[in-house]
């Protein structure tokens, strides 16, 4: 998802301020608070399994896919006019809901291929966070190519049942070269939602908590595409 600076900015001046570390470093809290909430519903769906007895209904996969996108949709389309509170709602459903899904892969894939694919996705995300973020560059005008990317990568994903092994490879290592850059455009996105919202507190953290949702996709997708990379799939 991407919304241009201008749209965040409502012509309100406050007294509201906070250094731009300071936002960026809330920013990428509530991040990693919807990466735990994900990853907490999944490990307690998988323990007490509630994921067998889901995904044992049939179609559950497309069910929980469609709530995804709605969370997603309603999201984008209610960011200006919903509260603060509404917007983290919002996300931490989506979260919440992802993490249903992720108890999943708990069953189809062994765990060190999850542990391998979780690291690696940090440590790419980390280095283009940083990137993102300490680079002088203007990384907007990798918008366009990025998003072409992504819709290149949502076609052929759906043709995927008819790549062979080696072009199931290329097409994930493609992945996580999309979402990689996507996290540091994302990153130096923080920035513009900065200047655009300054002095404005309301529209500020919901900037934030949407540069937020930005981020954790991000991540989502970089460890997905690595664990399909890594996986064994379980016998």
């Amino acid at each position: 998802m991407d919304l241009h600076q201008s749209e965040w900015n409502s012509g309100n001046q406050s007294v509201y301020y906070e250094t731009m570390s300071g936002y960026t470093t809330k920013t990428f809290m509530w991040m990693f608070l919807g990466l735990l909430t994900t990853f907490g519903v999944a490990l307690a769906c998988f323990v007490t399994n509630v994921a067998y007895y889901l995904f044992s209904i049939p179609s559950m996969f497309i069910l929980l896919a469609l709530v995804e996108l709605g969370v997603v949709i309603a999201f984008t389309a209610m960011i200006h006019k919903a509260s603060v509170a509404t917007a983290r709602a919002l996300f931490f459903t989506y979260a919440a809901v992802n993490g249903v899904v992720f108890s999943s892969y708990l069953w189809l894939y062994e765990l060190g291929d999850i542990l391998l694919a979780f690291v690696s996705a940090a440590f790419y995300f980390g280095i283009m966070a940083a990137y993102g973020y300490f680079t002088k560059k203007d990384l907007s005008g990798w918008r366009t190519p990025l998003m072409i990317g992504l819709i290149a990568m949502l076609v052929v994903g759906l043709l995927g049942m008819f790549l062979g092994g080696m072009m199931v490879a290329i097409y994930c290592m493609a992945g996580v070269v999309i979402f990689a850059c996507y996290t540091a455009y994302d990153t130096q996105k923080i920035k513009d939602y900065y200047i655009a919202t300054a002095g404005q507190e309301e529209l500020a953290k919901k900037a934030s908590i949407y540069a937020a949702l930005n981020l954790y996709l991000d991540f989502i997708n970089l460890f997905l595409y690595l664990l399909r990379i890594f996986a064994r799939n379980k016998d």
